[in-house]
C-alpha cells in the first residue's frame, strides 16, 4: 500500500506562570517588530480576559491563556528556511522578558494517508500492534491509539499515533495516521534572566529536534527514511503495510 507522509504542522509553545493573555494583541506583536508589519490577518481576533487568539493569513497563529502561549505555524509545502515561528517566538520573549517563564514544547505534526478509513485502523491495530483476542472484542474492529515517551538526550519526546480523517475542499474525508511529537523542556536558572537564555537555547536548536522527530518516525513507523524533513510541496514515500 502506497501512503504520502505529510508534514502538517510545527508549534512551540512556552509555559509561563501568572500570564495576561490581554497583553497579546495585533498592534502590539506588529509594533514591537514581532510579526512583520505586512502580516494580514486572517480573521478577526478574539480576545477575552482568559484567552487570545491571532491567526495570520501566513499560516501563523498565535494563542495566549493565563498558563501558555502557543505559536503554531502550518508548514505543509515550507521549506525548512521558510519556517516563522521560531524567529517570532525569539522576538517575543525579546519583547517580553521578565515574564515568568517556566518550560517550552516543540510540537511537530505529521500524517500518512490512506485510501480507506479501514486501511488507517490496520496499520494502527496489525502493524504497530501484536495481534490478539483482545483486538476482536466487540461488534466492530477495535480502533486503537498510542501514546509513547522516549527518553532523549536533551529532553523527554512524547509521541501521540491517531487514527483521523482529513476534510477536503470537495467536503470528501481522507483517512489518515496522525503523528504529534512533543519535545518537552523545563526551563532551568535561578532567575528570570538565565530562564529567559535557557529558553533561547531551546529555540535556538529547534532543526535539531525536528530532525529527530523526522528520524523516529520515518525509521520506525513509515519504514523508509526521507531526505529531509520539509520539501515541496510534501514529503512523499512508498511503503507496505
Amino acid at each position: 500500500m502506497s501512503q504520502k507522509l505529510t508534514v502538517q504542522e510545527f508549534g512551540i509553545v512556552i509555559a509561563v506562570k501568572n500570564h495576561k493573555p490581554t497583553i497579546l494583541n495585533p498592534d502590539f506583536l506588529k509594533y514591537s517588530g514581532i510579526v512583520p508589519s505586512e502580516w494580514e490577518l486572517a480573521r478577526q481576533p478574539v480576545l477575552t480576559n482568559n484567552v487570545v487568539q491571532i491567526a495570520y493569513t501566513s499560516g501563523v497563529n498565535i494563542i495566549a491563556e493565563p498558563s501558555r502561549i502557543m505559536f503554531l505555524e502550518s508548514i505543509e509545502g515550507k521549506e525548512i528556511t521558510q519556517v516563522e515561528i521560531p524567529e517570532i517566538v525569539r522576538k517575543y520573549v525579546q519583547a517580553l522578558p521578565n515574564l515568568e517563564y517556566e518550560g517550552v514544547g516543540l510540537n511537530p505534526r505529521s500524517h500518512i494517508t490512506f485510501e480507506q478509513q479501514q486501511d488507517a485502523g490496520k496499520y494502527l491495530s496489525e502493524t504497530l500492534l501484536a495481534p490478539g483476542e483482545w483486538q476482536e472484542i466487540g461488534k466492530a474492529k477495535v480502533r486503537a491509539s498510542l501514546n509513547l515517551v522516549y527518553s532523549l538526550e536533551r529532553s523527554p519526546f512524547y509521541l501521540s499515533i491517531n487514527e483521523a480523517a482529513i476534510r477536503q475542499e470537495d467536503e470528501t474525508m481522507t483517512p489518515i495516521v496522525m503523528f504529534n511529537g512533543s519535545f518537552s523542556y523545563e526551563l532551568t536558572g535561578d532567575n528570570s534572566s538565565e530562564r529567559l537564555f535557557s529558553l533561547q537555547q531551546v529555540i535556538n536548536n529547534w532543526q535539531a529536534d525536528i530532525e529527530i522527530y523526522q528520524e523516529i518516525i520515518s525509521k520506525n513507523f513509515v519504514d523508509k527514511k526521507v531526505e529531509s524533513f520539509i520539501q515541496i510541496p510534501v514529503l512523499a514515500m512508498d511503503t507496505v503495510s
